[in-house]
């Protein structure tokens, strides 16, 4: 079997995801081609010779509709010959992507495949997709789960509740991202993987000057009298401090095989070389990154210690630690360049987003070998790891 190595790692700076965000004024299709153009000019590929665009996409209605990957491709001059296609696993989506062109390359269904994602927030609201009064469940799902399922924001309090995660642990984590971010931006080591799009060329999210007292300060952002009744358990630590803000990017990478990339004269930044897909409890919702992680750890033959690197979501600071106390992991190797808190979670984008800044990341570390993790709505996550090359 062939290998799958990346070659190429783009994303656009993440905008706010609000209507006077720096990229709401970017229609989300135009984010997605912004990437893809800069892909194939950072790389010196010719488009043409691409099988197949795998994009990710959460809220698929609207201006997000009608298959938005095929018409990114488009706009970004691609040949009209090139396909694409949008696939939603949901806040993995992209990292889906990934895994799909991966093992299209590993098979011999692919010999060049572009892995990418797009969410833009301010222009397609989350659950724009879900009218009011809809149910997206269905009959069997509400009697298999009488007492009903949750919104996120609850299942990250019982995530917390249940690993006793204190709101001052979680608001430490998060300023943590805040700086860790910062520090990478002022030391350059964005600067490989960012492209500029309309004069906008940082991430608008990260706080530099975010404080343990200043998030100390913020309000509960899901305290709901029902749900309190419902889960004494909940201490109501989540706030819009210590969880993900709601945000505007996209992002791509270029995959083939270590022979592809020999005659196509592209340098490998890493080899993707195990993956994992996991479903867990849909009320816990974000806990599939525990086991993810094993998986993928078990089928690569390596533990927890081999990983010099991890990118784990920051949807919520508790699914992070709370990964963090069933893995053993260290925690001074995760999120290394901040993470989702800091620099933001535009839904579809955020899987290859994570791809692209480890990449650069164990390139610029000099890191054998990566772990990507990302929590998913519905009881769902992805895992894979990365070698360096």
């Amino acid at each position: 079997m062939r290998d799958a190595v990346v070659v190429e790692a783009v994303r656009t700076p993440i905008g706010k995801g609000k209507p006077n965000g720096s990229l709401a004024h970017v229609h989300p299709v135009e984010l997605l081609a912004h990437t893809l153009r800069t892909l194939v000019e950072r790389s010196g590929v010719d488009p043409a010779l691409v099988d197949d665009v795998i994009g990710g996409t959460v809220d698929q209605v609207g201006e997000q509709a009608m298959n938005t990957t095929r018409y990114a491709v488009l706009s970004a001059g691609f040949p009209e010959s090139v396909p694409a296609t949008t696939v939603d696993r949901q806040c993995g989506s992209s990292q889906q992507a990934v895994h799909f062109a991966a093992q299209g390359v590993m098979s011999g269904a692919y010999d060049l495949v572009v892995a990418c994602g797009v969410e833009s927030m301010s222009r397609v609201p989350m659950w724009s997709n879900v009218p009011p009064g809809a149910d997206p469940f269905g009959p069997g799902v509400a009697a298999r789960y009488p007492d009903g399922l949750v919104p996120q924001g609850i299942s990250a309090e019982l995530i917390a509740a249940k690993w006793s995660l204190s709101r001052e642990r979680m608001d430490a984590f998060a300023v943590s991202s805040h700086r860790k971010a910062a520090a990478a931006w002022e030391q350059g080591l964005f600067d490989a993987e960012v492209a500029p799009l309309d004069g906008v060329a940082r991430d608008e999210c990260v706080r530099p000057d975010s404080t343990p007292e200043i998030l100390a300060s913020l309000r509960p952002a899901y305290h709901d009298p029902g749900f309190a009744e419902r889960f004494p358990q909940i201490e109501w630590n989540i706030t819009a401090g210590n969880a993900s803000p709601i945000n505007d990017g996209a992002s791509a990478v270029l995959i083939t095989s270590s022979d592809t990339a020999d005659r196509l004269g592209l340098r490998p930044l890493a080899r993707l070389h195990s993956f994992a897909v996991t479903g867990s409890d849909p009320l816990l919702m974000l806990t599939g990154v525990i086991p993810a992680t094993e998986k993928v750890l078990r089928r690569a033959g390596l533990g927890i210690d081999d990983i010099d690197l991890f990118e784990v979501n920051e949807a919520f600071a508790s699914v992070v630690l709370a990964w963090q106390q069933e893995t053993g992991a260290d925690l001074g190797k995760v999120n290394v360049h901040g993470g989702a808190i800091a620099l933001g979670h535009p839904l579809g984008a955020s899987g290859t987003r994570l791809t692209t800044t480890l990449v650069h990341a164990m390139r610029a570390r000099g890191a054998r070998w990566g772990l990507q993790t990302m929590c998913e709505a519905g009881g769902l996550a992805n895992a894979m790891i990365l070698e360096a090359v």
